[in-house]
């Protein structure tokens, strides 16, 4: 992908709290024709493209012209257009699109009404939080549900969220479920204090019996940790058939990653599946990331990192008191609590790619030397991960 492309990404949630699509959008630096850059850009990320039922939408973050549609359009993807882009110039994009006939989601303007009478198909209408106060768009999604899906963009706090879905909108992409704090003194329940007790056995390389014992003390434990292990995301040569098992084929700093995981989706807020579908995303391009920059040895931690950097959300503690219960090595810890570290330019990388314009994620894969191509590929292959581990 040409280095002048950077993918960002917004999740759209349901009502269920569950991620049922994803919004790409593409930032260009200052002095690139963006059009044919995404192009070409997009087209690069073929063998990485997410997979399955899940729409994924792209939004340009310049006008959409012609140039766009030279790229082989996936049967997932929805491309967001304005009005204006269908309502001026010589009518080549909307003659394009007709032919072509992608999937497309129109994002509510002015010239609006243009635009649903010009014969294209919308199998979704976006509206944008910022532009509308919750009553006028309620209003709109009434008027426009029976022309495409109503969807909003940009919900950034758990009240516009709400706002939205009582709007009768499907979904809404934002960040919301992140600008939740948790209660200051709050500790550990005791489902989520025994996983960290069985963590940090294998941690310190504790007898296999002594971490098998801890670990049928929680039937329901043990079955997680095996269907985990054996899940697809994982892609294991042989099914893992016990605990001594795991120990053998993976070894203690496998299954410490893995048990880890068992801690992520632990949680029981409300909120829970959007926030593990972004941690392992965090956790999947972080460990991607560090493929030829850190040693193989830091992988496994550098997806650790990006695991736990929402268990503050997760578990309902601040992260402080988490870190407390646990014996993390210090480059984890440090990165956790933003002071750095080794993996903390990973994190920083992995957080921006969750900010809107780009400008920071441009800033951070400077610094580790990382070209959007590496970036977004990686971004891309750890979204289809957390796909498949849901």
């Amino acid at each position: 992908m040409p280095a002048e492309v950077f993918i960002t990404r917004q999740p759209l949630v349901n009502r269920q709290s569950k991620i049922i699509a994803t919004r790409l959008r593409l930032s260009f630096p200052a002095g690139v024709d963006p059009m044919p850059a995404a192009a070409e850009g997009l087209g690069a990320l073929a063998d990485v493209w997410p997979q399955g039922e899940k729409s994924v939408f792209v939004s340009s973050g310049a006008p959409l012209s012609p140039e766009l549609l030279n790229w082989e359009i996936p049967a997932n993807a929805t491309l967001e257009v304005h009005p204006f882009a269908l309502t001026t110039g010589d009518g080549t994009l909307l003659g394009e699109l007709k032919n072509r006939n992608p999937s497309l989601c129109l994002d509510f303007g002015e010239d609006a009404g243009e635009a649903l009478a010009s014969g294209l198909h919308f199998r979704f209408i976006g509206f944008d939080v910022d532009a509308y106060t919750p009553a006028q768009m309620a209003a709109l999604v009434a008027k426009t549900q029976q022309v495409g899906i109503p969807v909003a963009f940009n919900a950034d706090t758990p009240q516009e969220f709400q706002a939205c879905m009582d709007a009768g909108v499907s979904a809404a992409a934002g960040w919301f479920f992140k600008n939740l704090t948790a209660p200051a003194g709050k500790t550990l329940n005791p489902s989520h204090a025994h996983i960290v007790r069985v963590l940090n056995l294998v941690r310190n390389n504790e007898d296999t019996g002594k971490i098998e014992a801890a670990l049928k003390q929680d039937v329901a434990l043990s079955y997680k940790l095996l269907r985990y292990i054996n899940s697809v995301g994982f892609g294991l040569s042989c099914e893992i058939q016990s605990f001594k098992h795991a120990v053998t084929i993976l070894g203690y700093e496998k299954l410490n990653k893995w048990l880890s995981l068992l801690l992520v989706t632990a949680s029981k807020d409300p909120m829970a599946p959007a926030l593990m579908h972004t941690a392992l995303t965090r956790a999947r391009l972080m460990e991607a990331l560090g493929h030829g920059v850190v040693d193989k040895s830091e992988y496994d931690n550098l997806f650790i990192t990006g695991a736990f950097s929402l268990l503050d959300h997760m578990l309902g503690v601040p992260m402080e008191q988490v870190l407390e219960a646990m014996h993390l090595p210090e480059p984890i810890s440090e990165a956790l609590l933003g002071r750095g570290g080794l993996y903390g330019p990973f994190l920083d990388i992995a957080l921006a790619c969750e900010d809107g314009d780009g400008t920071r994620l441009i800033q951070q894969a400077g610094l580790l030397g990382l070209s959007a191509a590496q970036i977004n590929k990686a971004q891309l292959e750890a979204l289809s991960f957390a796909d498949k581990m849901e």
